[in-house]
């Protein structure tokens, strides 16, 4: 489907920036090199693009009438555990169509423990874990150790560093009341598994849903050892390389990420975290139905591209998979026209 007019929204890490807030409250939000990038493989399509920018943005605009056959949309939200559901559920009150998951899925995946009780459900293996909303929840943990602490609704492994393994009650007790603390949101506790870590990513929808393959994370020396942590995230280069993984686990990873993806009903494009546990089993960790796109950065187009495949590819699989949603029926208003000249 060509000469389609695509809105773009999207939360550029520069204007929060310039609004005070920190290198690691942004960590998720996009670089103009990105908006760019998309911009120039959605044009390569056949199609137009409009720039809206952020969710400010775009309630101004359809308070002026304002309409597109389709938005682009990789906006993070800044606030609240239904940050990533804001622009989807507005654009659902419009009825315009948009790229990736509805605000049920982006509602549900923001929150870790919630997700891994669904996947649980659906059969795929995922650690034993325990929700921390408060300090006194800290001595009602009941697991084995080591552990594994992190926020429950962060991306971007916001809030994950080597303190993150926790061998006892003291560190984890003192870890859990730090991220309390800073991040205002409860913690998820789970059995830390020691194996090979994986990210799967995933083109598609339902039964047309299919994994791109299945990357293996590997720390080099300079990395935190043990986890794939913020820091090691932000400065990949030099600590992190990645490989893709055709044997059983990887094979085994792919397989229990498609599960999960059409369990939850994701759409379009993401990505799902994997790791082994002490038994070799792959065990889901956490999905991202709104995965970066910056070329070369993000881990989806990395696994894209290290598949042999070119970045204006990925972006056409999810504008179609994308426009198979768009009502067809509805008649085009001035103002989507008048956007257009």
């Amino acid at each position: 489907m060509t000469g389609l007019l695509v809105g773009l929204t999207y939360d550029l890490r520069s204007d929060y920036l310039a609004e005070g807030y920190s290198e690691e409250e942004t960590a998720e939000f996009d670089s103009p090199a990105t908006i760019d990038a998309l911009d120039q493989a959605i044009r390569a399509l056949g199609h137009r693009t409009l720039r809206i920018g952020n969710m400010r943005r775009l309630v101004e605009r359809l308070a002026k009438n304002e309409r597109w056959d389709l938005v682009f949309n990789i906006a993070e939200g800044m606030h609240g555990l239904g940050r990533e559901a804001q622009v989807p559920a507005l654009l659902d009150a419009y009825g315009i169509a948009y790229t990736f998951s509805d605000p049920l899925v982006m509602g549900l995946t923001l929150h870790k423990a919630l997700t891994k009780r669904v996947a649980r459900d659906c059969g795929v293996p995922t650690p034993e874990f325990a929700l921390v909303e408060t300090e006194a929840d800290i001595a009602r943990v009941a697991l084995p150790y080591p552990l594994f602490a992190k926020p429950v609704a962060e991306g971007t492994s916001k809030g994950i560093s080597a303190a993150s393994r926790c061998a006892g009650a003291k560190q984890l007790a003192e870890r859990c009341r730090e991220l309390l603390t800073r991040y205002r949101q409860p913690v998820l506790v789970e059995t830390f598994l020691p194996g090979r870590e994986f990210t799967v990513g995933i083109t598609g929808t339902g039964e047309r849903a299919e994994a791109v393959g299945a990357m293996e994370v590997q720390l080099g020396a300079d990395a935190e050892q043990g986890v794939y942590s913020y820091a090691n995230k932000e400065q990949w280069e030099g600590r992190v390389s990645y490989r893709l993984a055709d044997d059983a686990a990887g094979r085994a990873a792919a397989e229990a990420a498609l599960k999960v993806w059409r369990a939850l009903g994701c759409r379009d494009a993401g990505r799902v975290d994997l790791r082994e546990a002490e038994d070799g089993r792959v065990n889901f960790i956490e999905i991202n139905p709104l995965a970066g796109l910056r070329p070369g950065y993000s881990d989806l187009p990395i696994m894209w591209q290290m598949a042999g495949r070119q970045y204006g590819d990925l972006i056409r699989r999810i504008v179609d998979s994308a426009a198979l949603r768009i009502d067809r029926g509805k008649a085009d208003p001035p103002a989507r026209r008048a956007a257009a000249e």
